[in-house]
């Protein structure tokens, strides 16, 4: 049998009904409903409760009460302006960080709408700014806090094992590291189930743990067998025609289908969609490294540093003396890595570890620098970033507390002072390692085109020390093709709630 003879008609009328009212009920219909429906009543409950708190306020602020007209057209918009922005629509991942801001963006612009036609319809008292400002602070604040509620209840909801089953359809590379993300964040409420795929890839076979369940004909009966609720089409051998039927049938079934562009590495958030005849043209529009956004980005960075620095100079302080005393001197670890466009640099750390030997730096005889026991990279595992931990582990008791809450790396303040490297970006690697890199990781290189970072797209995931070093480079370019002020703001605000939690762990 060949990819060509799938024919969704195969199964009868019969069964086709049944198929059809077990896709339909089956988990990814109550799931998603449910929770379509949940936040959408939610929001409609809360914005009432702030019409009612803002206006039991009224007497508190001396501002008489507006009643309940333009409250009314206030979560009106609102509303609206969510559903524009598809809150409510089914979506496989729901980031909060951009949930609360489109909750911002709404109560904003109902604000703006509320206050202008005040004033442009009616001789609006002096208190109207002042009295919707106060709606909607109670908006923002009520909405906010319940999303983050929502956001929690949904993920444990999921990690307690209300998962929808997914069906992958391409067993090759793409289709396995798809598999492979899902199965590393159960909190996406996706769970792989297997492949589908006439020619798989064999020696992938091991990398996911999850069975080939067929070939493209197989597609209604897997679909059947495991209540799938989900599919996602990666890269396979079959016929453009056989996957075209696969998607139409999907979606005939209710299930939810998904699919991986090819070029996925060119895509970014950022595309336009043109139509020749019936050919859609796809424009995507990277940040562009060399471009005036990036400068103001890296100009906001030295004067963020400074401050932070001023800021975090007590800790520094303490740092310094607790490093003196556990380790004596020199107080910093420098170590030269490879920063934007392959440059050098010497980048600056406190000590954790007890030195094995010190070595002089070339053209600087006399001034010791240290050196951690380095792996050599010939033996490094396949796929394995260094970092972390080398050799035997020499931390001190105080290097693992500077490790751990990353006090270590508030010396880099002053590579990004000097310009050598940014707040936020691809973490430095040591040049014996970028050249290993460069010939063996797909696309390594291109993760210099921006500064290096103290922290960055792919820490925030996890990705730190020995990790898999393709996943560290996807996410790497993923942020730089993707970057905006937005996104460096999730990343700093994860990076500093991944901190607070560690302190809170340690009370």
């Amino acid at each position: 049998m060949t990819d060509t003879a799938f024919h969704p008609s195969a199964l009868g009328t019969v069964d086709d009904l049944k198929l059809r009212a077990r896709a339909r009920a089956g988990v990814i219909g109550r799931s998603e409903r449910f929770w379509r429906l949940t936040r959408l009543g939610l929001d409609v409950l809360l914005l009432s409760c702030a019409v009612v708190a803002s206006n039991l306020a009224s007497p508190a602020a001396k501002v008489p009460s507006g009643g309940f007209l333009w409250p009314s057209l206030f979560m009106l918009v609102a509303l609206t302006v969510l559903v524009s922005r598809g809150t409510y629509s089914r979506r496989l991942l729901v980031d909060l960080l951009d949930e609360l801001r489109s909750l911002v963006v709404a109560i904003g612009l109902a604000t703006m709408a509320v206050v202008t036609l005040r004033v442009m319809l009616y001789s609006a008292p002096q208190h109207t700014a002042a009295e919707t400002m106060r709606l909607a602070v109670f908006a923002t604040v009520y909405l906010a806090a319940g999303r983050i509620g929502l956001d929690l209840s949904r993920r444990h909801a999921r990690r307690a094992g209300e998962a929808v089953p997914t069906l992958i359809i391409g067993a090759g590379n793409v289709g396995h590291t798809t598999a492979k993300r899902l199965l590393e964040h159960p909190e996406l409420g996706l769970k792989p189930i297997g492949f589908l795929d006439k020619e798989p890839r064999q020696d992938l076979a091991t990398s996911s743990q999850l069975p080939v369940l067929g070939a493209s004909w197989d597609f209604e009966r897997v679909v059947r067998e495991h209540g799938v609720g989900q599919v996602i089409i990666t890269f396979s051998t079959a016929p453009n025609e056989v996957l075209l039927r696969m998607v139409k049938r999907g979606e005939e079934l209710g299930i939810g289908v998904s699919l991986v562009p090819r070029l996925f590495e060119k895509v970014t958030d950022r595309l336009t969609i043109d139509h020749l005849g019936g050919l859609p043209l796809l424009t995507s529009h990277p940040s562009n490294p060399r471009g005036w956004q990036i400068a103001i980005k890296y100009a906001l960075d030295r004067l963020l540093a400074l401050v932070v620095l001023i800021f975090c100079s007590p800790v520094m302080l303490i740092a310094v003396l607790a490093t003196w005393l556990s380790l004596g001197r020199p107080i910093l670890f420098r170590q030269l890595r490879v920063g934007r466009d392959g440059r050098t640099f010497e980048m600056l750390k406190f000590r954790s570890m007890q030195l094995n030997w010190e070595v002089p730096v070339p053209g600087q005889e006399g001034k010791p620098r240290t050196m951690s026991v380095e792996i050599e990279a010939s033996t490094l595992p396949d796929d394995i970033a260094p970092g972390g931990v080398e050799g035997g582990d020499r931390r001190t008791r105080v290097g693992t507390i500077l490790r751990k809450t990353s006090i270590d790396e508030l010396p880099q303040l002053f590579n990004v002072l000097k310009g050598d490297m940014s707040l936020i970006g691809p973490r430095p690697e040591r040049p014996e390692y970028v050249e290993l890199f460069e010939s063996r990781v797909y696309r390594y290189g291109d993760r210099h085109r921006v500064k290096s970072g103290i922290t960055g797209w792919a820490q925030i995931h996890g990705l730190r020390g020995k990790t898999s070093l393709s996943d560290r480079v996807e996410w790497d370019n993923y942020y730089i093709e993707n970057w905006s002020l937005w996104l460096d703001f999730k990343i700093a605000l994860r990076t500093a709630s991944a901190i607070a939690g560690y302190f809170a762990e340690v009370k």
